[in-house]
């Protein structure tokens, strides 16, 4: 694979647009574990650069951070987050997939990156599952309350 071709995003118009058959999976259906969406500051360095962007959503492997400027696949990052009401995280995390800006004014895609958490100690890989569960129980929680 040619290191520097990005990789991007897939496709993501509806299913009824989408080609069918089997290379042509959901997001959902290849992803492994579930997403919570969020909105949370976190700060993150690239080499000698400090940034300030927001995680649009998480997982127990990775996160979506919105940022203009997506830095290349491959890239690692320091983060630093604080979820509501717990403590701050210092985590590792590789950049996987990139959506970059677009010029065509195309509504639906936010710019960022998709990282993919890296050298988590077994610590930090508890306190993330308890992090997406609980956000997971409350999205539920609010959805259920909405409907009622």
């Amino acid at each position: 694979m040619n290191s520097k071709i990005p990789m991007v995003a897939r496709d993501r118009r509806s299913n009824e647009d989408r080609p069918s058959g089997p290379e042509r999976r959901s997001g959902i259906d290849r992803r492994q574990h579930e997403r919570v969406t969020v909105n949370w500051s976190v700060d993150y360095r690239a080499s000698d650069t400090f940034l300030f962007a927001y995680i649009s959503d998480i997982s127990a492997m990775g996160i979506f951070v919105r940022t203009p400027r997506p830095e290349p696949p491959g890239t690692r990052l320091n983060l630093r987050f604080s979820p509501p009401g717990g403590p701050a995280l210092d985590l590792e995390a590789q950049v996987i997939w990139i959506n970059p800006p677009r010029e065509d004014g195309e509504q639906g895609r936010q710019p960022g990156m998709g990282l993919k958490f890296v050298d988590l100690t077994p610590g930090q890989r508890d306190q993330i599952l308890r992090l997406v569960r609980t956000f997971a129980y409350l999205d539920d929680e609010v959805e259920r309350v909405g409907n009622s």
